[in-house]
């Protein structure tokens, strides 16, 4: 009997201690932490090393005791457990704890477990961050499944149900110092897929992008149409309109459509083409199809009006259409944007 009441006790005295796990957990939650913060919790409450390390981006965290990151080499773990996420392991969780496992260290890995799935379901691994390039192209690629690309997104960060921007990237510039700037609120992921950078982003700010950028911005219900849209969209970006909205293109986005073929036969393309020899008059056309305006153009170009009349003058001649008539600028613009395509 005495036997009995001493095993009896025992159980109570876990019972009551795995009820204090769980309550811990469910209090870290409630306040939202994030992955840093729950592995710091997670070794004062273990009372050894505690470490968090997700697959997708090989990020690993340790943390001693006394709330500092625990130094290196680490010590084989003493006990661990998978995070899962959709039936999909997604990282590890352990404890680093000298000698045998503690008594409740199962029950405390399994709710460190499930607390770490749910930060990352809730904010992805990082706020501004190089992704698994795996998952973005799962998620914005053209053969992916919906519940494949469902849970990439999931797991980049992106909560369901809310629009994703997608911003195909050209430049010298990193891409997460790209993210960095452009994209103010959480989450961005930023990834290379095909030689183009990808920006994944929850919003994106065109007037912060970096000097030196260029980009195509779209935003669709599905983000493997997104994607497509902004690769066209990035095709149209200048020196001068750097970063080009897709939805700002209008019927121009059907250019791109146009089988390169058919854009060089074009008289009046090959007309464009024939002044790219003399840079100035580029310049001066363009100018002038983006104001409208012999005036404007001349002042965006620094020029008295009458030397740009003059060369709009010349350049017409060369083209064959008259620049002054509506249908006249009309071509010309068109043109000078086919051509520009070409070299993409």
């Amino acid at each position: 009997m005495e036997a009995l009441a001493e095993r009896l006790s025992s159980l109570d005295s876990h019972v009551e201690g795995a009820i204090r796990v769980v309550t811990f957990y469910d209090t870290l939650m409630r306040r939202r932490v994030d992955l840093d913060a729950l592995a710091r919790a997670s070794a004062g409450l273990a009372e050894c090393v505690a470490g968090i390390r997700l697959d997708g981006t090989g990020r690993t965290l340790r943390f001693a005791p006394d709330g500092r990151p625990a130094p290196d080499p680490a010590a084989p773990a003493s006990t661990s457990a998978p995070i899962t996420l959709d039936d999909e392991e997604i990282g590890t969780v352990w404890l680093e704890r000298p000698g045998p496992p503690g008594a409740l260290d199962e029950v405390l890995l399994d709710r460190l477990a499930i607390a770490a799935a749910g930060v990352v379901e809730r904010y992805g691994p990082a706020h501004t961050t190089m992704a698994d390039p795996a998952l973005v192209e799962l998620a914005i690629g053209a053969g992916s499944d919906e519940a494949a690309r469902a849970r990439a997104l999931r797991l980049l960060g992106f909560a369901p149900g809310r629009p994703v921007r997608v911003v195909a990237v050209r430049g010298e510039v990193p891409l997460d110092r790209v993210a960095g700037l452009a994209c103010p609120s959480r989450p961005a992921r930023t990834a290379r897929v095909g030689g183009v950078g990808v920006l994944l982003a929850a919003d994106v700010d065109a007037a912060r992008f970096p000097e030196g950028v260029r980009a195509g911005v779209a935003t669709a219900e599905s983000p493997d149409v997104a994607w497509r849209r902004a690769r066209t969209a990035l095709r149209f970006a200048t020196a001068r309109d750097p970063v080009v909205h897709h939805d700002a293109l209008g019927a121009l986005a059907m250019l791109a459509e146009v089988p390169a073929e058919a854009v060089r036969d074009n008289a009046d393309v090959a007309a464009i083409a024939s002044l790219a020899a003399c840079p100035g008059d580029l310049e001066t056309l363009d100018a002038y199809c983006a104001t409208g305006s012999q005036r404007r153009a001349a002042q965006r170009l620094h020029l008295h009006h009458s030397s740009v009349a003059r060369r709009l003058e010349q350049i017409g001649r060369a083209l064959g259409v008259d620049l002054a008539a509506p249908d006249g600028l009309l071509r010309a613009r068109l043109a000078l944007t086919a051509w520009r395509l070409l070299g993409d």
